[in-house]
């Protein structure tokens, strides 16, 4: 076996079982963690097959962005683990049935593709070009316009989430940047001049007079 068959095993293995261990560990932490390593590995799968840009972009945007995002909002929530385990052994054989099943679902598909439809000879080697540079070449070419579309797509998407999470609510504060920008430091802030005391020592509490008189007696 040549190295880069070794490294696939090895970046097989590290995969599998960090994805078992997403949905295995107790802590919400350990679990985001092993999650990104997942993603990470997978992009040194993706790269090891020569398809740099999935691997790159798989790195940037999931282990990056998406992965530090999770971690701020599980470590930010109060999340009580006890009751968030609590059935895990019960509906556990049914699970590992439904994963069983999805596996050779998995299997049987890409096994019926590769005999129906055999791999082709790599463009981008053909062409005797880096896979980036292909992709990029045939993404703003002969696929502009879809690409357009999408990004189209997924602006209105994103400004019609802001504006239905921004929408007014009684109860709720919202900022105005508009006055944020106007504010002057005087407005927020003021100095005052004190005089340092030093405070007058307290006088000694005399004791009741019933106290007083119960010694004497």
């Amino acid at each position: 076996m040549d190295f880069t068959l070794l490294a696939f095993l090895a970046f097989a293995v590290v995969t599998v079982v960090a994805a078992g261990a997403v949905i295995s560990v107790r802590s919400p932490v350990h679990a985001a963690l092993c999650l990104a390593l997942t993603f990470f590995t997978v992009a040194c799968t993706w790269i090891l097959a020569d398809a740099e840009f999935l691997g790159i972009a798989l790195v940037v945007v999931y282990v990056g962005a998406v992965m530090v995002l999770f971690m701020f909002v599980v470590m930010m929530l109060d999340i009580d683990e006890v009751k968030m385990h609590e059935g895990y052994v019960r509906y556990l054989p049914v699970g590992l049935l439904v994963a069983v099943v999805m596996l050779v679902e998995i299997l049987m598909l890409i096994g019926i593709k590769a005999r129906a439809t055999p791999f082709g000879v790599d463009v981008a080697a053909a062409a005797g070009v880096p896979n980036i540079e292909w992709l990029a070449g045939s993404l703003f070419t002969g696929y502009l316009l879809p690409f357009e579309v999408a990004a189209l797509i997924l602006t209105v998407a994103v400004i019609a989430a802001v504006t239905l999470t921004l929408r007014k609510r009684e109860g709720t504060k919202h900022q105005v940047p508009s006055a944020q920008s106007r504010v002057k430091a005087a407005d927020r802030f003021r100095m005052v001049r004190m005089d340092a005391t030093r405070p007058a020592p307290e006088a000694p509490q005399s004791p009741p007079a019933g106290e007083a008189s119960g010694e004497g007696g």
